[in-house]
């Protein structure tokens, strides 16, 4: 069994609470769990990967055992400890940003939220 962790907006989606348990025939890779899950949930389809090309979407992370296995190719083996079921496979909804630009922040003092941003300082400091 194979326990798949979804981010909120995709566990409401599929109408899912938890974890989602898997069973897989085969190898257990990135594209054999991913097509098990879209088999179970239908509505996932195209959430996580595109679907004509089956790639994983921009925003979308994969992890397990401590590892970001988003760069990993699609057919390679996942961990043993997630085949085993002792970790999860997390599909992870990657959050893009940082400060903002800078000239947001150039009229703030210090103390105000944002005030201090790293990359707003160096920029507006000349």
């Amino acid at each position: 069994m194979i326990r798949v962790v979804l981010p909120t907006h995709l566990r409401t989606l599929a109408t899912v609470r938890g974890e989602v348990a898997l069973e897989i025939d085969g190898p257990v890779t990135q594209r054999s769990v991913l097509d098990a899950l879209e088999r179970r949930h239908p509505v996932l389809r195209g959430t996580i990967r595109e679907h004509v090309t089956l790639r994983r979407r921009p925003f979308i992370r994969f992890f397990g055992c401590e590892r970001d296995l988003s760069h990993e190719s699609p057919d390679d083996p996942l961990p043993d400890a997630i085949s085993a079921g002792r970790e999860p496979f997390m599909i992870v909804g990657a959050i893009a940003g940082g400060c903002g630009p800078p000239d947001l922040y150039a009229e703030l003092p210090a103390s105000a939220p944002g005030g201090s941003c790293p990359i707003a300082a160096s920029r507006t400091r000349r």
